[in-house]
């Protein structure tokens, strides 16, 4: 007999059933709630979820997926994907793994890959496709990629049918796609209604992401870019922190280290404590500028000869291009004086005040030795060269895989210029070195502004002169004295509105010099090329007031201003900071052997007594508490891989390069710290609850577990640490983007070179 009782289903659907009439219109997808970390004043502008980033690998599977948010300080990949093949521990404070500063952005492209067609945007542009692909060209050499294609009809449908379940009442504004709308609404087919809409919201969001990328990342004004929204927030809450830590702590300038304040020479006494520490007795402080009277591009207070007074410097400050009066920057132990001085524009009194200062000068040193001038725009490349040597440079940095480029990989980087740069301002200072410390005179570096290469040479000559400056409390007051507050055109020069035909990386080859030195002697230095690296990236984000203006006058005028994040206007045209090569100036043969500073034309024996210094320096062992003089062969200066090379996989090395052997200094030094400490403790006889808390206190970024620790280097270290976790790695076979087309100015940079072109 047959059974009258139904058989079970065998038959398992995998589908989710189709929601009831009395169900809610369709539960929420459960989708886990990323959401960015903010900082103080900082908003979201827009957002788009189920993102896929593509990251360093032949093959998408270790791609990440997750939402993309801009702000009004970044743009920010958030994601709750396992980081693949890596553990990484490095955090910086202020921006996460996969957030790009909006001022760090050079330029934004736009793909569809269905139509074929890419589009580079402005601000205030219209999109005429639904992108598929949203390419970010970084001014860090960094190039981060995002698809689309993904977020297509299902995944979309989800987000609408969130939104009209949560709004329903919200209209979705399609002018374009009104007609299509009606008959499949007349169809009576619900499904494909909520499908269509889907497929249209997710793409205006798409879109109005992408535009809202462009649109923030150029803003029209100073006051719009974010520092003065995290400023204005600070200050009406000063109780707010990131990640634990004050932001405001630093007193308005670079910071503090080791407890000790940065002096942000903005105050008599900050001045006048650096004549002290120097020595220079014949030196005073001069307020003649106090509120900017004479010169906006001039601190409030600087040192002049005391034989100077303040009457005849307002009379003479007229004959100076910029009113840039002569500005005494350091004093050598034996009296002679750095000083840094414009060129002087009044050509009937230009020899009577030339002398008139020099004379001051003389005065101004025990010895009353001559006054040597240096110029330096006849010495040194000038920032149009710097410029176009740094694109050079970056085309070759990210461009062309290694393997295709190897044989002429080192006649290439030698054909950019930029080592040659480098080593140009190192021996010219190496120079300047000998003379105040062999022939003690007095040196002055003399420029047209005297605000750009006097700002490089002068900070070398000290760096390799004093070695208060090679600490961290030192650098970081030097780049306040002779950058910050000797009116170094930050603004222009970083480009931070994306509108100066002036952008020049002066302040990175002031640091990749200062790396050169590092390289060389390691020992002689407090900080490390990671802190050289995060500096040159600070310079990049619209955050500190440090790197945000064109001189001092122009940050107290801009700090009385009211300020705005939500509205952003169109720039004037621009090149984006590129020079063509119809606009390089003549290129120089040798810079170095056609072009030799001016006291190598003096007389033989002078030239002879300079040699004979350095081959005596070099032959004994080096102070690294004294001076230290560059190596200037070819095999000796290097490029600066880890700032250049971050975000190249090729370049990186796993437990390798010198992070390595520092990981193993690191090590040996705290554990020669930690027997300091247990010896002083041993013979003070202190409670072993002191020794404990005292041992706590290590400085090492890498700390010894024991006394006897044998570990190896941990499995996050490579010789790109801390800056490319797999995350953020630029792949050239998966960007399909040649930069080199970018920076010549093409429109079609893709690898697909039929790509409609849109208008």
């Amino acid at each position: 007999m047959f059974s009258l009782k139904q058989p079970k289903p065998t038959f398992k659907s995998y589908l989710l059933p189709l929601p009831q009439a009395d169900d809610h219109i369709m539960s929420e997808p459960r989708i886990k709630k990323l959401e960015p970390v903010l900082l103080p004043g900082e908003i979201v502008v827009n957002e788009v979820n189920f993102v896929r980033k593509c990251i360093a690998t032949d093959t998408s599977q270790y791609d990440l997926w997750g939402k993309l948010v801009c702000t009004n300080f970044k743009i920010s990949f958030i994601t709750d994907d396992p980081m693949p093949l890596q553990k990484f521990h490095y955090k910086n404070l202020l921006l996460g793994e996969h957030d790009v500063p909006l001022t760090c952005i050079e330029q934004i492209v736009t793909v569809n890959d269905t139509k074929r067609k890419q589009k580079v945007l402005g601000p205030n542009q219209k999109l005429k496709f639904n992108p598929t692909e949203l390419i970010i060209y970084c001014k860090d050499f960094r190039i981060v990629r995002f698809r689309f294609d993904e977020a297509g009809p299902e995944s979309a449908k989800k987000v609408t049918c969130s939104v009209l379940h949560v709004f329903p009442d919200v209209q979705l504004e399609c002018p374009k796609m009104s007609f299509w709308l009606l008959p499949v609404m007349s169809s009576g087919k619900t499904e494909s209604v909520t499908t269509f809409l889907a497929v249209v919201s997710c793409s205006l969001i798409i879109a109005q992401v992408c535009l809202a990328i462009a649109h923030y990342s150029q803003p029209t004004d100073l006051q719009l870019l974010f520092a003065f929204e995290y400023v204005g927030e600070i200050y009406h809450n000063p109780a707010k922190k990131v990640n634990g830590i004050d932001p405001g702590g630093g007193g308005g300038g670079i910071g503090s280290a080791s407890g000790q304040q940065t002096p942000l020479f903005e105050t008599y006494s900050d001045w006048d404590r650096e004549i002290k520490r120097t020595g220079a007795s014949e030196w005073r402080v001069c307020s003649v500028n106090e509120g900017y009277m004479i010169s906006t591009c001039l601190p409030e207070y600087f040192v002049v000869p005391s034989s100077l007074a303040d009457q005849d410097l307002k009379l003479y400050s007229y004959s100076f291009i910029g009113r840039r009066m002569p500005l005494w920057s350091w004093n050598h132990p034996n009296g002679s004086a750095l000083v840094r001085m414009a060129n002087i524009k009044d050509v009937l009194q230009q020899r009577r005040i030339d002398q008139r200062i020099c004379n001051a000068i003389t005065r101004s040193h025990p010895l009353r030795s001559d006054v040597y001038k240096s110029d330096l725009d006849k010495c040194l490349p000038n920032i149009q060269e710097i410029q176009a040597a740094h694109i050079k440079l970056k085309q070759l940095c990210v461009n062309e895989p290694f393997e295709e480029t190897e044989e002429k990989w080192l006649s290439s980087l030698e054909n950019t210029h930029w080592l040659e740069y480098i080593r140009s301002f190192l021996k010219h200072s190496a120079e300047l070195v000998y003379m105040m410390e062999c022939k003690h005179v007095s040196v002055v570096l003399q420029e047209e502004e005297g605000r750009d290469l006097s700002c490089l040479a002068a900070s070398l000559i000290q760096v390799m002169l004093d070695p208060y400056f090679r600490t961290i409390v030192g650098f970081q007051s030097l780049i306040q004295k002779e950058w910050v507050m000797a009116g170094y055109q930050f603004l222009d020069r970083c480009n931070h509105l994306k509108r100066s035909d002036k952008e020049s990386p002066l302040f990175l080859m002031f640091l990749d010099c200062v790396w050169q030195l590092l390289e060389q002697y390691p020992a002689a230095f407090e900080f490390s090329e990671m802190y050289l690296t995060i500096l040159y990236d600070s310079a990049r984000i619209s955050l500190f007031g440090t790197f945000l203006f064109n001189c001092p006058h122009q940050r107290v005028k801009e700090s009385t201003k009211n300020y705005s994040s939500t509205l952003r206007g169109v720039p004037p045209a621009l090149k984006n900071g590129i020079i063509s090569e119809q606009e390089f100036l003549p290129r120089r043969n040798s810079l170095i052997l056609k072009l030799k500073p001016d006291f190598l034309q003096q007389a033989e024996s002078q030239s002879n007594s300079m040699e004979q210094y350095f081959r005596d320096w070099f032959a004994k062992p080096v102070d690294l508490h004294g001076v230290i003089l560059p190596r200037i062969s070819g095999t000796q200066i290097k490029l600066w891989k880890l700032c250049y090379f971050r975000w190249v996989p090729e370049a990186q090395i796993n437990h390798g390069g010198f992070i390595t052997a520092f990981h193993k200094v690191s090590l040996l030094a705290d554990e020669v710290d930690t027997l300091n400490r247990n010896l002083r403790q041993y013979k003070s006889n202190s409670s072993l609850q002191g020794n404990c808390s005292e041992l706590d206190q290590s400085r090492m970024y890498f700390r010894a577990n024991s006394l006897n620790d044998t570990s190896g280097a941990p499995d996050f270290l490579s010789s790109s640490f801390p800056f490319s976790p797999v995350g953020n790695l630029c792949r050239r076979s998966i960007l399909g983007t040649p930069l080199s087309k970018f920076l010549s100015g093409a429109k079609i940079w893709l690898s697909t070179e039929t790509l409609a072109n849109e208008d």
